[in-house]
């Protein structure tokens, strides 16, 4: 698939269905990196998936176990997120409906299969599957799920505080509650809270530098949204002297695997304008310039 070329038209959402245009929306962001992985290595990560999958169908903890990373999490679509022993012990319990023509894509030694599927209440769900090649085999790092936006959902906006005053952000402007291991975990961070302040400060261009061609972001009943798009939302809160909020980072989770990187965490909007939430994220970086690729911000239901 080539480039995304930003949001369809309202005519052709209702033809197809914003399902549709999330999972193609996101095949053209797998697509930025142009990576030509081997077909036995998409096979494989497929495989793994699908045998994940019927694992959790089956109930067969033996099998799930061996395709899980020590690290690995589960949010389901509610955004409530299950530890690598709860999600063993609730297996079928946390089992979802078969998938049709899932998609993969490597990253060197990280690789994501996405695709979507019906939730229990007949909602459609994008869901994105993290995977790792940890000691020679596939393992799965990490699995989100998000509710797709209706026909006639609104775009997205984002938060901005009520007095126009500019917003206060130290967490994520400067720091995060995060416990850097390597340099180039050093280097991700810097990519991100770069790209955070920059949209504090209304300053598309340093913005851009830090986010791919085919960036989207994702968001639980919401459209997503493109790096077009995100700009033009930039430049409008600019226009009219708005003071954009982002969320504050509780805890988080980062791996870099040589040129790709994946970042999970849980955020609260210091303004209180929408649930906490839960975010993945990935990152590749070409010519030493971390680029944010994807961005999926799963809303964290209360009971």
């Amino acid at each position: 698939m080539g480039p995304a070329k930003g949001l369809a038209s309202r005519h052709a959402l209702r033809r197809y269905g914003l399902a549709a245009l999330a999972v193609g929306l996101l095949s053209a962001v797998l697509a930025e990196t142009r990576a030509q992985p081997a077909p036995d290595e998409s096979a494989a990560i497929l495989t793994s998936d699908q045998l994940l999958a019927d694992a959790m169908r089956n109930g067969d903890k033996s099998a799930a176990r061996r395709l899980l990373s020590l690290q690995f999490t589960f949010t389901d679509e509610n955004g409530k997120t299950h530890t690598r022993k709860d999600f063993l012990a609730d297996l079928k319990g946390l089992s979802a409906a078969a998938t049709s023509n899932p998609a993969v894509a490597t990253y060197g030694q990280l690789a994501a299969v996405t695709g979507e599927r019906n939730s229990e209440q007949g909602k459609n769900v994008f869901f994105f599957d993290l995977w790792a090649k940890q000691k020679g085999s596939w393992r799965a790092l990490t699995m989100q799920n998000a509710v797709l936006a209706e026909d006639g959902a609104p775009a997205m906006v984002e938060a901005q505080a009520d007095d126009g005053k500019a917003a206060e952000c130290n967490n994520p402007c400067q720091t995060i509650p995060y416990r850097v291991r390597s340099p180039a975990e050093q280097d991700v961070l810097n990519s991100f809270l770069a790209l955070e302040k920059a949209r504090i400060a209304h300053d598309t261009t340093e913005w851009s530098k830090h986010v791919s061609d085919n960036f989207i972001l994702y968001r639980s009943d919401y459209v997503p949204v493109t790096k077009a798009s995100s700009i033009a939302e930039i430049e409008r809160q600019k226009q009219n002297r708005s003071a954009v909020t982002v969320g504050e980072i509780q805890t988080a989770r980062l791996w870099v695997y040589g040129d790709a990187a994946a970042m999970i965490a849980t955020e609260n909007a210091p303004d209180h304008s929408r649930p906490p939430y839960r975010a993945a994220r990935m990152w590749i970086r070409r010519n030493g310039q971390w680029l944010m690729t994807i961005s999926l911000q799963t809303d964290i239901q209360t009971p």
